[in-house]
C-alpha cells in the first residue's frame, strides 16, 4: 500500500470515526467501504475494521458510560450470546452476498422510521425486555458481526430504540459497549484464521482514536436526542449504500 492511499484513508477514516462515534458506533461499515474503495485486500479488511473498532468503542464507551448512559442489565443479554457468534463466524471466508439485501432493507425502513420520528420516548413496536429476547437477539448479529467485520451497533441500535428499552443516549452507551466486545471477538477469529495485522494501523488507530473521542462529547453533551436520530439514521443510510455497493 502506497504511502497517498495509507493518507487518504486516514482522512477517510477520521470523518467515519467522528461521525459514527456521535451515536454510539465505531465505524466498521464506513472503514470497510473506503478499503474497498481503495482497493485493499479482504484479507486486510477485516482485522483492520475490527482493530479501529475497538480504539473507537472503548473510547465511546467509557464516555458514555462515565456520563451514566449504560445500562448492564440490557447489555450483558445481548453480549453473552453475540461474543461466541462473532468469534465463530469471523473465521468464515465465504460469500455474503446472500443476505445483503434483507440487511439494506432493515437498515434502510429503520433509518426511515428514525427521521420520521420525532420524540425517542415513544417506541414503534413497544414491548417487554427479556434476557431470551437479549440474547437471541445479540446471538444473530454476531453472527453478522462476525462475517462482515463490523460491531453490529448498527443493527441493535434500532432495535433497542423501536422496542422502547432504552432511550436514545443510553441505547448509544450500550450499543458502543456491544461493539467493543464483538470486535474484540471477531479479531481474535481473525489473527487465529490469518495471522495477519497491516503495518498502516499504527497510524490509522490514533487518528480514529481522537475522532471517536470528538465525535462521543459531540454526542453525549452537544446534540439534542431529536438530532442524534437524525445523525444514527444517516449513519444506517451510509451502510446500506456501502453494503449496496
Amino acid at each position: 500500500m502506497d504511502l497517498q492511499h495509507i493518507l487518504l484513508l486516514g482522512l477517510l477514516f477520521f470523518l467515519a470515526a467522528l461521525l459514527y462515534s456521535s451515536v454510539g458506533h465505531a465505524g466498521a461499515s464506513a472503514y470497510i467501504a473506503a478499503m474497498v474503495l481503495v482497493g485493499i485486500s479482504p484479507n486486510i479488511i477485516k482485522p483492520t475494521a475490527f482493530i479501529l473498532n475497538i480504539f473507537v468503542a472503548s473510547l465511546v464507551t467509557y464516555q458514555f458510560r462515565k456520563e451514566g448512559y449504560f445500562q448492564w442489565k440490557l447489555f450483558w443479554p445481548f453480549a453473552c450470546a453475540s461474543v461466541p457468534c462473532a468469534f465463530l463466524a469471523s473465521y468464515a471466508s465465504l460469500p455474503i452476498s446472500w443476505f445483503k439485501l434483507g440487511v439494506v432493507i432493515i437498515l434502510l425502513l429503520g433509518a426511515l422510521r428514525l427521521f420520521l420520528q420525532n420524540d425517542d420516548s415513544k417506541p414503534w413496536f413497544p414491548n417487554r425486555f427479556s434476557n431470551y429476547k437479549g440474547m437471541m437477539i445479540g446471538g444473530m448479529i454476531g453472527g453478522l458481526s462476525g462475517l462482515t467485520g463490523t460491531g453490529g451497533g448498527i443493527f441493535l441500535s434500532p432495535i433497542i430504540l423501536f422496542s422502547g428499552w432504552a432511550n436514545t443516549r443510553t441505547t448509544s452507551g450500550i450499543c458502543a459497549a456491544f461493539i467493543l466486545v464483538n470486535s474484540i471477538a471477531g479479531l481474535m477469529g481473525c489473527i487465529a484464521s490469518t495471522h495477519f495485522i497491516p503495518e498502516a494501523i499504527f497510524l490509522w488507530v490514533p487518528i480514529v482514536a481522537f475522532a471517536g473521542f470528538l465525535g462521543s462529547q459531540l454526542g453525549i453533551r452537544k446534540l439534542p436526542p431529536r438530532i442524534l436520530l437524525r445523525f444514527l439514521g444517516l449513519v444506517m443510510v451510509i451502510a446500506a449504500c456501502k453494503l449496496m455497493f
